[in-house]
């Protein structure tokens, strides 16, 4: 359950040590703690297929997938994990899309 979950939030970075996709999960990360939105960001080098496990296990009701193709359209992935419903939400727009369902 979502009340019981340790962040709303988990921050998948899909390619590690990218320059592009490191800074744009930084200030994502910045921007969705600043709006009172807890959020676990994966920036380790595992694999995709492990941080999405390791998320699942952990129980995050919501994941924010990162990576360079939804980076050249200014795009991240929004995953609700309990529906499995997916949403590609505009960079600057994910803490409003987010804070619009947590509250």
């Amino acid at each position: 359950p979502d009340a019981i979950a340790p962040f709303a939030v988990g921050l998948i970075n899909l390619k590690q040590g990218d320059n592009e996709t490191d800074k744009a999960c930084e200030v994502l990360y910045q921007n969705l703690n600043a709006s009172g939105i807890e959020t676990l960001y994966h920036d380790t080098d595992e694999r995709p297929g492990a941080k999405f496990t390791v998320m699942d296990l952990i129980g995050l009701p919501w994941q924010v997938i990162i990576g360079p193709r939804g980076l050249k359209e200014g795009s991240a992935e929004v995953k609700r994990r309990a529906t499995g419903e997916r949403h590609n939400v505009s960079l600057d727009k994910v803490g409003s899309f987010l804070g619009g369902t947590l509250r």
